[in-house]
């Protein structure tokens, strides 16, 4: 197994009050890079409706690398020993309704009066302020009020989601970087920061380009389906077993394709000499490669236009892209043992560091698999924690 000592946030320790999605893509960052993780879940099997089945891939992929309590935070007696707890922790995450961590007593200012050096990361739906503070946030509700589901899809399909939990899963994201630079500037100051984002604050974030064309432009971004929304050709074509990514906007990527796909003639058409006249003129571009395209098999035109430096690739289901040799190499599905699960295998971290061994140093806890372990090294005895377990405080 590998040693968290080894690993670059080896000697950080996280508290996480996180539920879904959005804030446990965020622990699961730290506990991937050596955080001593534990997570707090309340006691009960409610717990299982709140975080997800607790064997399913859902739950085992988002979990791994931590250890689990049980802790009812509703409690006067659950609270001091979250504080206890806190007191000798450095990150706390929590992605509650914004109100919900004060009526806890778990909010940043209460646990920085404890510990000046606590770095404390929340992700909310809206913001921790402001007219929608109050609200709960779902991905879904944020990729439609964020602008994506208006970019996403056919031309005049009408609104489509991402396939993906995009609004959950780059909150997740920006808070583990948010967290980081705390840390890193309490290194010089020796105090703590709190730290927030929102899956909207996220969503609006990961528009980009789409959004700076309004921003600058003026322009009101609409859906391009499988076409890049600016540099044509860019887009998915037939061939004769299965379709096709190809990407050749640029001036020089244009004029290798037409030559390299027999068509120089493509090249004096006066409206596709320039990019705005080929963007113009999508759907006839289009037609005319998926027409080429069309006479040979994906492989043929894999090869033929990598050799020329022209970027594609296939459009693959999820079982070919972990069939693909590249992602093998990559490893990006990483085996672990589940002491009741058995061989397993999750998704693996996309950030490699040299020098740094990568892998599952920890399988995803049961509910409240520590809390024994925990509560002791917190001074408590056997008959201290059976009582504690009597009350429904753990």
């Amino acid at each position: 197994m590998i040693d968290a000592a080894t690993l670059p946030l080896g000697r950080i320790k996280v508290l996480d009050l996180t539920l879904a999605r959005s804030g446990p893509t965020c622990v699961r960052h730290l506990g991937d890079w050596g955080a001593d993780v534990l997570r707090i879940e309340p006691p009960g099997s409610a717990a299982g409706e709140i975080t997800g089945k607790q064997d399913g891939f859902d739950h085992q992929n988002l979990h791994r690398n931590k250890r689990c309590m049980t802790l009812d935070l509703k409690t006067e007696e659950g609270q001091a020993i979250f504080r206890r707890l806190a007191a000798d922790a450095d990150v706390v995450v929590e992605n509650m309704r914004a109100p919900v961590k004060y009526k806890l007593k778990v909010d940043y200012e209460t646990l920085s009066a404890l510990n000046p050096r606590i770095v404390y990361g929340s992700i909310s739906g809206f913001g921790q302020d402001g007219p929608y503070a109050h609200r709960a946030g779902l991905d879904q509700i944020v990729q439609g009020m964020g602008g994506l589901m208006s970019i996403t899809g056919l031309p005049g399909q009408g609104p489509v989601r991402v396939g993906i939990p995009i609004a959950d899963l780059t909150a997740g994201n920006l808070l583990a970087l948010g967290i980081m630079m705390a840390l890193y500037e309490r290194e010089a100051t020796g105090r703590g920061k709190w730290v927030q984002t929102s899956l909207l604050e996220a969503m609006i974030f990961m528009l980009d380009f789409q959004a700076s064309r309004w921003l600058m432009a003026g322009e009101v971004p609409g859906q391009a389906g499988n076409d890049h929304p600016t540099g044509i050709p860019t887009g998915v074509f037939p061939t004769v077993d299965r379709p096709i990514t190809i990407a050749a906007s640029s001036a020089r990527h244009w004029t290798r394709f037409c030559e390299v796909v027999g068509r120089p003639e493509w090249l004096q058409h006066p409206e596709w000499q320039t990019m705005t006249g080929r963007s113009k003129d999508r759907a006839a571009i289009n037609e005319a490669i998926s027409s080429v395209t069309a006479t040979q098999p994906s492989a043929h035109w894999i090869s033929l236009l990598e050799e020329a430096g022209i970027p594609c690739g296939p459009i693959n289901t999820v079982d070919q892209v972990f069939a693909d040799p590249q992602v093998q190499h990559l490893r990006m599905a990483q085996p672990v043992t589940h002491p009741r699960l058995g061989e397993q295998h999750i998704v693996g971290t996309a950030i490699n560091m040299a020098g740094v061994e990568e892998g599952i140093r920890l399988p995803t806890p049961s509910h409240g698999q520590h809390t024994a372990e925990v509560l002791a090294s917190l001074g408590y005895d056997d008959a201290a924690i059976a009582g504690l377990r009597e009350k429904g405080v753990v």
